[in-house]
């Protein structure tokens, strides 16, 4: 310490002072290593902030930061990601967190309250940030508009709603729109005649999902006061900073000579300015950086200034700031800035808000990452870096092809600091242009960026200087320079693009084992964008070249606008008691608690003295004989309390598995997967544990064959016991041999991972011989039952609780146990509280995912397209264990038909066992990839007979009566009318005559439209599961307390049954309360998950009350006049029991599978969607234009509710069938580990018009109060978009004189749509990839 305080200058702080919500924060000891999101989670006990992937890409630990700017007098607010944010950095700042804004106990904030009664939080875990982003928008803007709302929102994540209700919650801060929703009459609905607004009062009380009368209006001079001290003293901003951790040392020089000093005696030390490259290499790739520089207050760093060559950036100015200052250049400088235009439209795509708001130019440029946004532009416009050293002074460094030297090396000393860069303006008759092409539109990196720089001579179209420039094309941002050199002196017309395309396709080389793969969609885009560039420049040239219309679409990228919804439903008034909820769009019950963060998740709970923490140690192979495993070194580290593995259990208790037992708790002999648990460390803290647990060696022997896809699978014969699975119905052998026509086909499905924003969680304390255990699940009844078994001990004594789970779908049904049986294992064998929590790189490796599938099909049909027989080859990637993949093919076996009679039929469905992580359950469970198969079945016979896909549809879909191929007749079918009802709200048929007319016109933009209708069986497919308790306690005051078997992960669960419970009782919903899912209240519970939930639960609440009913009978007879209370109290006083248990099971299935007949499903779900996409026939990029769905949910519970989860499923499938690309290496290891490099939709990808319309007149007499099943059903029609980008696909094959019948893989990445898309430069392209050496990634 006395050698730093001997270089920098005085005065020196050596104390951390900062604001939290107003109050001071003094640490005398802080250390260098500690994130502002641990800071106020575990020291200021702040969990409203959530940790969601430690990486900054899904924005659940946003808070806003406040710095008061002296100079300017004037305090700046910025949303910021605290699990990037160094604590140390918050010196003299202030800190805002979600509790600090409002709460449920004194006042919500406006944005706290609009995103709850706009329905916007399901699980809740994403809430906080979301909110805080919002409320860092309106502290920063008085008058905001739909922009400045979208790009806030980058940054931030949402899995369950769909966005849209957050959406349409936070438009109401925005200016203007008031103007707007007085101006939304009746007939501006896209819902035309179904439009609620023009039902009858007597059926409709509400014309939206929420009352906006009923919001408090916000008026910022009601917003929290910044710290007075912070304004007063300037000893925070004139003090040098000194702190020294174990580890790291953080130092922050006021003057550029103290920061020159620092570095020229530690060269190593790191600059930093928002940690956001920094803080995810020493946490993920375990990078140690000992001294961190920040050069926050460095004057000299923190500047803009123009002169008359361009403009200088400070190394330390945030990119929010330098889009701020680009954007005022622009608007003074209307003809010399396309460079500055170029950075500043870029600046838009990149990362989110919050790490726009730390993150700097500079830093982008030295990380010099091959894929980086900017520094491409920076090649091409030759801009210049200052750069200074202690002992050399400053000198000027211009960014060519010498200044990147390799791998995320630049040309600097070690000793050097870039103080600025300088960009420079255009000059007359240049012309420039950068592009930028990711999986996601917002917040993603890049798979290949352009920068193009021409210079035309000033009297004719002759190029005269040329820079194409790439990022994404080589280990390094690279210039093409021998294409570059080739053209100049040629002339700028359609001759030059066979020379560039020509050359560039033999400079720029990529091979099949280039990292990040997709070789030929690589290359193809730097050919596609290039084309672009010439569009754009041909377009500006003054009496130069112009395109025809056609081709005039090509310059630009498809544009996003602003979207607009509707949602239609029906409220029925007939007879409604004042208590009566049911069926009306009240809010989730926990809605307002997640907004205002006091909401309470697994990690949330306060730490107990002496409670340790467990990190699990995961195989680093994926088929190997373990050899040793030491884990002597790892002991030794301070605060290692044990280590635990295979030797602590009997082999017959070291097992697991929800169906066969199947998989070992702790890995004894042999590793089958990258997701086997080799053992655990705990620990006395979360940091001594995961740094013991790199200290454990295991030795391996590598085995063969490593299984990791269904093609490896199919070879080896590596397929699970009793598969295949088969069902069979008719003559399939006739029904082929007499059609006239017989078509064979595939789809591949890939797999897809969860992305909870809540990470698996566990945390378990021994009570005498007794354990809790409160973890992640969707099922604490197995949890506690395999401890149970496990440890030996009655279930009586394990008692597992779960209040809710920040997301579920499917992934906590059983891979919770992966982490919450060793951490109950740990709490009882040490008799300590023992708490854990997944990693996001560590729970995307290892809880599994969608089912990968490959479908073959062979279909016979007759000429009016008539199907009579199909034969289904399925084969299912289930991992190295079964998990629960046998009851999933159990359900695509019998969705295979989805909405298509099928007289004759034979299905053989394999389950391949392969050495991934074991797949799982996941909303839909099999069902999705099933009717994806089919719908490709019905589009290929309409291609064939080149009839319409509407006339074959409506030649085989079900009808009233109709009986699937296992032989289950419908009854209460409504998927004709779904349809229908669909067709017509949607201008289906107009719509796609208008898209015909737009393709003709458009060359380079295609759109496409499309129909897809689902039917889902509702119920588990075995008895035992199809059974649901309550427990029901009412207490002498008249308030309930209501206990289920069901848990609550966002899907609405608790607030449907609190509605339920209030319209059996007849009592206001206000006096129920469900507190948590407990097993010691309703034991034997199933998952709760199938979608049936509302079904069982409901029953048996109803079930419950009627007994509480009967026994208060005769007390409300006795006071007829009397209230809810009045009858309770005068039970109670009469010694009455107010307790009761309720109960329902479904009906027994009756299907035999050896007749193959029977029913099996208690009834059935329908729907129909309608989309339209465009797509960029250059890049592959699409956007959903719109979307119409028509759902047949029987009479909803809460329309709300209901809605929101059609929305969440169909966003989630969105992902599913487009988006979200799980990638595998050939080794079998998962390469994609966060939100950095696995994308799920954001809010820029809503369809941009949104309608969801429930059936009206369908009741469903088989469930309670009429209602249906809604939370997998809906997933599946989000295949609508991807049919539609298969029709766009189409139309631009055709145009180019290419077979139009082609194979689309799911998910239609950009990468799969642009080369679908074929053309000149896709089939140029092809040849140069070069192959050899293993792949880099594998489909699996």
């Amino acid at each position: 310490m006395d050698k730093f305080k001997d270089i920098i200058s005085k005065p020196i702080q050596t104390e951390l002072v900062f604001f939290v919500n107003g109050k001071k924060v003094v640490e005398s000891s802080p250390d260098p290593e500690w994130t502002l999101l641990w800071y106020l989670r575990k020291k200021l006990h702040l969990t409203g902030t959530k940790y969601g992937c430690g990486e900054g890409g899904c924005g659940a630990c946003t808070v806003m930061v406040s710095q008061y700017l002296r100079n300017e007098d004037h305090i700046k607010h910025y949303a910021v990601n605290a699990c990037l944010t160094p604590v140390c950095a918050m010196h003299g700042l202030a800190v805002t967190t979600v509790e600090g804004i409002g709460s449920t106990h004194d006042r919500l904030h406006p944005v706290q309250e609009r995103i709850a009664k706009a329905h916007g939080s399901q699980c809740g875990f994403c809430t906080p940030g979301i909110v805080m982003s919002m409320y860092a928008l309106l502290r920063n803007k008085i008058k905001i508009d739909y922009n400045d709302l979208e790009t806030a929102l980058q940054g931030n994540l949402c899995r369950c709603t769909g966005y849209r209700p957050i959406i349409e919650g936070f438009k109401t801060f925005t200016e203007g729109w008031e103007q707007n929703y007085v101006k939304n009459t009746p007939s501006s609905c896209a819902m035309g005649k179904d439009c609620c607004k023009l039902k009858t009062k007597e059926k409709t009380e509400n014309r939206n999902l929420f009352n906006t009368s009923e919001f408090q209006p916000y008026s910022p001079s009601q917003e929290p006061i910044f710290p007075p001290e912070l304004k007063i003293k300037d000893d925070y901003t004139q003090h040098n900073l000194l702190f020294i951790g174990e580890n790291v040392t953080w130092i922050r020089p006021k003057s550029l000579q103290d920061l020159l000093l620092l570095k020229k005696e530690y060269t190593y030390g790191k600059i930093i300015a928002g940690n956001t490259e920094v803080g995810i290499e020493m946490k993920f790739k375990n990078k140690k950086y000992p001294v961190l520089i920040s050069p926050m207050f460095i004057k000299e760093m923190n500047v803009c200034v123009t002169s008359k060559s361009g403009v200088k950036i400070g190394a330390a100015v945030s990119l929010t700031e330098t889009n701020n200052f680009l954007s005022e250049e622009i608007s003074r400088n209307k003809g010399n800035v396309e460079i500055l235009e170029a950075i500043r439209d870029m600046l838009h795509w990149f990362a989110g808000n919050q790490i726009r708001n730390v993150a700097t130019i500079v830093g982008n440029v030295i990380t010099a990452s091959p894929i980086s946004d900017l520094n491409p532009i920076f090649l091409a416009s030759s801009s210049k870096l200052y750069v200074s050293s202690y002992l050399r002074g400053e000198r000027e460094i211009i960014i060519d092809t010498n200044f990147f030297e390799g791998y995320r090396k630049v040309a600097l000393k070690e000793d050097e600091v870039v103080t600025a860069i300088e960009i420079p303006f255009t000059k007359e008759k240049q012309f420039f242009k950068a592009y930028k092409q990711a999986r996601r539109r917002d917040d993603d990196i890049s798979i290949v960026t352009a920068a193009f720089n021409v210079v035309l001579e000033e009297n004719n179209n002759l190029i005269k200087e040329v820079k194409l420039c790439f990022g994404g094309m080589a280990p390094t941002t690279i210039c093409a320079t021998k294409s570059s050199q080739k053209i100049v002196g040629m002339q700028w017309n359609k001759q030059l693009l066979n020379v560039v395309f020509e050359s560039l396709s033999g400079e720029l080389e990529l091979d099949n084992s280039a990292p990040g793969g997709m070789a030929e969609y690589r290359k193809s885009l730097c050919l596609s964008l290039f084309f672009r560039f010439y569009l754009y420049v041909s377009q500006k040239l003054i009496n130069g070249l112009t395109s025809s219309k056609t081709e005039i679409c090509g310059v630009q990228e498809i544009r996003c606008g602003e979207p607009k919804s509707s949602q239609c439903f029906e409220i029925k008034n007939n007879d409604r008691k004042s208590y009566d909820t049911v069926g009306q769009p009240i809010i989730h019950t926990s809605a307002l608690k997640q907004a205002t963060g006091e909401a309470i998740y697994c990690d949330d709970m306060p730490i107990i003295e002496g409670e340790l923490y467990l990190s699990l140690i995961f195989s680093d192979k994926s088929f190997a004989k373990i050899n040793t495993v030491d884990a002597s070194k790892a002991l030794l580290e301070p605060g290692v309390v044990s280590f635990i593995s295979a030797k602590d259990l009997p082999d017959e208790c070291n097992k697991m598995g929800s169906i066969f037992k199947d998989e070992e708790i702790f890995s004894s002999q042999i590793v089958t997967s990258r997701a086997c648990v080799i053992g655990a460390i705990i620990a006395k803290s979360e940091s001594a544990a995961r740094k013991a647990k790199q200290l454990v060696t295991v030795t391996y022997e590598s085995l063969e064959p490593t299984v990791v896809s269904i093609e490896d699978a199919i070879k080896h014969e590596s397929f699970f016991p009793g598969h295949p699975k088969t069902l069979s119905k008719g003559n399939i052998k006739q029904a082929i041999e007499n059609a006239k026509y017989v078509r064979e086909g595939y789809i591949r499905s890939a797999a897809q991972e969860h992305f909870y924003l809540e990470t698996m969680s566990a945390f378990a304390v021994r009570k005498e011989d007794e354990l809790e255990i409160i973890a992640t699940t969707q099922n604490p009844a197995e949890i506690a039952h395999t401890v149970s078994e496990t440890l030996r001990i009655p279930n009586h004594k394990v008692v597992a609780k779960v209040k809710r789970v920040g997301g579920g779908f499917g992934g906590k049904e059983t891979r919770a146990a992966v982490l919450a049986v060793p951490v109950a294992i740990a709490a009882y064998k040490l008799k300590k509280p023992v708490r854990a929590v997944l990693d996001r790189d560590e729970d995307m490796q290892v809880t599994g995912y969608r089912h990968p599938i490959l479908t073959k099909y062979k279909v016979a049909f007759n000429d009016d397209g008539k199907i009579s027989g199909v034969i289904f080859d399925v084969y299912a990637n289930a991992g190295n264990c079964m998990d629960i993949s046998c009851a999933m093919i159990e359900r695509v076996l019998c969705h295979l038909d989805n909405c298509y009679i099928i007289p004759n039929i034979e299905i053989n469905a394999y389950l391949c066992k392969t050495n991934l992580p074991p797949n799982t359950a996941f909303r839909g469970f099999g069902a999705p990839k099933a009717m994806l198969a089919a719908e490709c079945m019905i589009r290929d016979v309409a291609a064939t007979l080149r009839k319409s896909y509407e006339e074959i549809v409506n030649l085989n879909m079900y009808q009233e009566g109709d009986r699937t191929h296992f032989n289950q007749a419908l009854t209460y079918c409504t998927l004709s009318k779904c349809w229908k009802e669909c067709i017509e709200s949607s201008n289906y048929y107009e719509r796609k005559a208008a898209i015909e007319e737009f393709n003709r016109c458009n060359r380079w933009k295609k759109k496409g439209i499309s129909l897809v209708p689902t039917k889902y069986g509702i119920s588990f497919q075995t008895d035992v599961l199809n059974q649901g308790g309550a427990l029901l306690l009412v207490y002498n005051d008249g308030s309930i307390l209501l206990s289920i078997g069901g848990i609550e992960m966002g899907q609405g669960l608790f607030t449907k049954m609190t509605q339920v419970a209030s319209k059996a009782l007849g009592v206001d919903i206000s006096k129920i309360h469900i507190s948590e899912m407990a097993t010691d209240k309703v034991p034997n519970s199933s998952a709760t998950a199938a979608s049936i939930s509302s079904d069982l639960y409901g029953m048996a609440i109803i079930d419950a009350c009627n007994t509480i009913k009967q026994r208060l009978e005769p007390y409300r007879r006795l006071n007829e006049d009397g209230k809810w209370e009045d009858w309770v109290l005068a039970a109670y006083l009469d010694r009455v029991s107010l307790s009761a248990t309720g109960f329902y099971a479904l009906p027994k299935i009756n299907y035999d599978r050896i007749t193959n007949s029977g029913d099996l499903f208690e009834y059935f779900t329908y729907g129909v969607a309608c989309s339209e996409v465009i797509i960029d026939c250059l890049t592959g990029d699409h956007q959903v234009l719109r979307t119409d769905i028509v759902m047949d949910l029987g009479e909803s519970l809460n329309p709300a509710i209901d809605i929101g989860q059609i929305e969440g499923a169909f966003m989630q499938g969105y992902g599913f069938f487009t988006l979200e690309e799980m990638l595998f290496a050939p080794t079998g290891e998962v390469l994609t580990k966060g939100p950095g490099t696995y994308k799920i939709p954001g809010f820029s990808d809503i369809p941009k018009e949104f309608n969801v319309s429930l059936l009206k007149g369908a009741p469903n007499p088989r469930a309670v109060y009429s209602s249906k099943a809604v939370g997998e059903p809906p997933l599946f029609l989000a295949a609508s978009v991807f049919f539609a980008i298969k029709e766009a696909i189409k139309a631009y094959r055709e145009e180019q004189g290419i077979c139009s019948e082609f194979v689309l893989e799911a998910p239609a990445t950009c990468a799969r749509i642009r080369m679908a898309c074929e053309d000149k430069i896709t089939q140029q392209v092809k040849p140069t990839i070069k192959s050899g050496g293993q792949p880099w990634n594998i489909s699996v």
